[in-house]
């Protein structure tokens, strides 16, 4: 029995991994015939002047023709991560990019990929470096979301229809491309199937790792908040037990701290450089705000020059909102209440988020005043016995009802249940998550940005998996859903390599 219900979900993951490549080859071809039939509309890529505090490097290498047309594919933002991979932060706008990517091609263009320094240069390989990291991420970032998907949804074939849109999602150049985005939702994705999983220090790490490539990371420790919410809830008004409420407080918010940590930190490294090192009158305007930091502001780019760009990211906007309007319509007592009024029997399908079982059974009879195998023994006993008093609640529960409204009842409320799918409550977080993105997208940043900057966000892949197999109309949405993605994609490995303004 167990191999039989194995192979499908091994199967859907093979199907998965195998989406991926062939989506990355995909994109890496049309990128290299784009660039061969048409030419740049800006040829300044190459150039890289040497760092202003290092040596120059030797340039003599032995392919140079090669190197040049690797060096000559690092273009928009990806010059940024290479030139600070080479010299470090060396002017004020290179801190509008977060330290991870640098870091992982600096360390593999050290290592692994040392040999190749002076067969096309050292700006080659440490562009190489991002091209292997980026499209090797973004086929463990499938992986992780096909996983969460069959959590969360609890059917497979959804799960593999919302891993192969994102794995041709409109946004795939950049994620093919020395941009962070790719480390970024692998680490947010993964950081979310850790959390659902109940590995909290798992998960707090991951999400960690995402503030350290973007500082939307940050917005991921919402999804910490939501769990701690629903716990002190759970322990005070349910299990009338306050000192685990704050206990579940307190963990709660030492998670977050763990996860805006790196952004802090970054924000300090770029305030000690730029404004405590420079003399009064050479230090620029947001050194001396309330809170220093680097960024747009609120509706500044609200012109009317920029209506191109507010069309460009109409699309991905728009099946945002529809997304968040389709299940507060469909499931107004759990979007509205955040959750608390949802049916325990449906809470109890993401217990992680909504209960404080596993908090408490582990939070309880583990001191390390005693000796660690007394330790142990005492605990994993405690969670024996709560867990054997949780199967007796849960078992006159189930009594109960049966008795109450008949056997029948029960097995098609539970059967409803399990197939709610994109509507269940374990949904809910994301969506609040995926709303405050939507609304900083549009109100905060620059608006073009929002294809790429919410092409992570796992409800966005649910909700069109969904509508495409809804009656009628399903068909439609998903001639709709995949000609927005072709389109994007042929026009980003277009216009984007040949350094034309895209998102």
């Amino acid at each position: 029995m167990p191999p039989t219900k194995s192979s499908p979900k091994l199967h859907h993951e093979a199907t998965v991994i195998r989406s991926a490549i062939q989506s990355r080859l995909l994109v890496l071809t049309l990128i290299l015939l784009w660039r061969t039939l048409l030419s740049s509309y800006d040829t300044s890529a190459p150039i890289n002047p040497d760092c202003l505090s290092t040596i120059p490097a030797q340039k003599n290498v032995l392919f140079h023709s090669l190197g040049s047309a690797i060096e000559s594919s690092i273009v928009w933002d990806g010059v940024y991560y290479v030139r600070i991979a080479e010299c470090g932060y060396e002017y004020e706008q290179t801190y509008a990019f977060f330290p991870l990517l640098p870091l992982c091609m600096s360390f593999l263009s050290r290592t692994v990929l040392a040999p190749l320094v002076p067969v096309i240069g050292q700006r080659a390989v440490l562009g190489l470096s991002g091209y292997v990291i980026n499209n090797i991420a973004f086929v463990f970032g499938a992986v992780y979301l096909y996983r969460l998907s069959v959590v969360i949804l609890k059917d497979q074939e959804a799960a593999v229809r919302a891993s192969l849109l994102f794995c041709f999602n409109p946004a795939s150049i950049f994620y093919s491309s020395i941009y962070s985005e790719t480390l970024f939702a692998l680490f947010s994705v993964g950081g979310l199937y850790h959390l659902i999983s109940g590995k909290d220090v798992i998960a707090v790490l991951w999400f960690a790792l995402s503030g350290f490539s973007r500082s939307n990371g940050v917005l991921n420790a919402g999804y910490f908040c939501f769990q701690t919410m629903h716990q002190a809830y759970d322990a005070v008004f349910l299990r009338k037990r306050p000192f685990l409420a704050l206990q579940a407080v307190v963990g709660g918010a030492l998670r977050c701290i763990c996860i805006f940590v790196p952004f802090i930190a970054f924000q300090a490294y770029g305030y000690n450089n730029l404004c405590l090192e420079h003399l009064p009158s050479d230090m620029r305007p947001w050194c001396n705000a309330r809170v220093p930091l680097l960024g747009v502001g609120f509706l500044r780019y609200f012109q009317v020059k920029q209506l191109p760009n507010f069309l460009l990211a109409s699309p991905i906007l728009s099946l945002a909102l529809c997304s968040i309007i389709h299940y507060a319509k469909s499931k107004p007592e759990n979007f509205f209440s955040l959750g608390f009024r949802a049916p325990p029997e449906d809470k109890d399908s993401a217990a992680v988020l909504f209960s404080l079982t596993e908090y408490s059974s582990r939070s309880q009879g583990f001191t390390f005043k005693q000796p660690l195998l007394c330790d142990l023994t005492y605990y994993y006993c405690h969670c024996f016995i709560a867990y054997s008093v949780d199967i007796y609640e849960a078992k006159n529960r189930t009594r109960k009802q049966v008795n109450k409204d008949g056997p029948a009842l029960l097995s098609e409320e539970h059967k409803a249940l399990a197939k709610q799918g994109y509507l269940s409550v374990a949904v809910l977080p994301c969506i609040l998550h995926l709303g405050f993105m939507a609304a900083t997208a549009f109100f905060v940043m620059h608006v073009q940005v929002a294809t790429r900057f919410l092409s992570f966000s796992p409800p966005l892949y649910w909700f069109a998996s969904y509508i495409m197999k809804s009656r009628g109309t399903g068909k439609r949405w998903g001639y709709i859903v995949w000609a927005y993605s072709a389109a994007y994609i042929l026009l980003g490995s277009l216009l984007f390599p040949n350094f034309y303004p895209f998102t």
